[in-house]
């Protein structure tokens, strides 16, 4: 292996380790409560040291959020499979589900803190790829929908939006337990074999079903 290539591996293999130092001890201690000088004493390393790999506790966060959408990114391909559009968009949905539940660090950074679209802002002029290209994946599903008489009477932007900010906003309940303090009704039926986040998304395809 020559130098070059050895020294570029080393200094990635370096970010990694500062990226999951920073993610326990943003789970450990809380986003606000950590500072780049914990950081870098987590990981044995100088303050100076660690700002050679990132310029702030915003560049890190956006670094993490990257890896979360990577994830992301690579369950969703198991739907590539599926012929049928509309049963690709309700799988997608359940693995976003999914990936919310079994990532909470993740999707928090990904879609709550404010950490990385701040970083966005401030180097990328307000584009941010990472939320595009998962956006996108939905919304070419949505048009695929509306091609087999779906969603006909909808825009595709607004039908993707509503799925979109339906999702978020169950995995966010779910999340921050907001879900489990609310007392339903007595027409809520209960099955021990779901989760309440499960038997929202299902009554939701259900109304999505109605707009065909």
């Amino acid at each position: 292996m020559a130098i070059s290539d050895r020294k570029l591996r080393e200094k990635e293999d370096l970010k990694k380790r500062i990226l999951e130092a920073a993610k326990l001890l943003f789970l450990e201690k809380g986003f606000e409560a950590t500072s780049m000088r914990n950081i870098a004493e987590k990981v044995e390393f100088s303050p100076t040291t660690l700002y050679l790999y990132y310029k702030d506790k915003n560049d890190i966060v956006y670094a993490l959020h990257q890896e979360g959408f990577k994830l992301l990114a690579q369950q969703l391909r198991i739907v590539s499979n599926i012929e049928q559009p509309y049963e690709r968009l309700k799988r997608m949905g359940r693995i976003y589900l999914q990936f919310a539940e079994e990532n909470p660090d993740f999707y928090e950074l990904m879609f709550v803190r404010q950490g990385p679209i701040i970083h966005v802002q401030k180097h990328n002029h307000d584009e941010w790829e990472e939320g595009s290209r998962t956006y996108n994946v939905l919304y070419e599903t949505v048009i695929e929908c509306q091609k087999q008489g779906y969603f006909i009477d909808l825009k595709p932007h607004n039908i993707s939006l509503i799925i979109w900010s339906t999702l978020h906003g169950i995995c966010t309940l779910h999340m921050h337990m907001r879900l489990d303090c609310v007392k339903f009704e007595d027409d809520y039926e209960v099955d021990p074999e779901k989760s309440r986040p499960e038997y929202i998304y299902d009554t939701f395809i259900s109304f999505l079903e109605k707009l065909k």
